[in-house]
């Protein structure tokens, strides 16, 4: 799981500190895309995202169902 954020950015500090919580045990990375200029370009205003597998699964405000949903439709996807 990845959560592309920026510094100084209230919204990414709190769906840090959420998915952190709803992820236990799942290897969660922190991206600052300012580090980037390919992933500032693609992000943009639109930090936090949060991805698993590669997939964008929430932006801006992140709900800790939406994070909690995600992971269960990674563990099991449909057949």
């Amino acid at each position: 799981m990845v959560v592309y954020t920026r510094q100084g950015c209230g919204l990414c500090r709190r769906a840090e500190e959420l998915v952190r919580r709803e992820a236990r045990g799942a290897d969660v990375r922190l991206v600052d895309v300012d580090g980037d200029p390919a992933l500032q370009a693609r992000y943009s205003v639109r930090v936090p995202v949060v991805t698993i597998d590669g997939h964008e699964v929430a932006e801006l405000e992140v709900a800790p169902g939406d994070v909690r949903r995600a992971m269960v439709r990674a563990r099991h996807p449909r057949r």
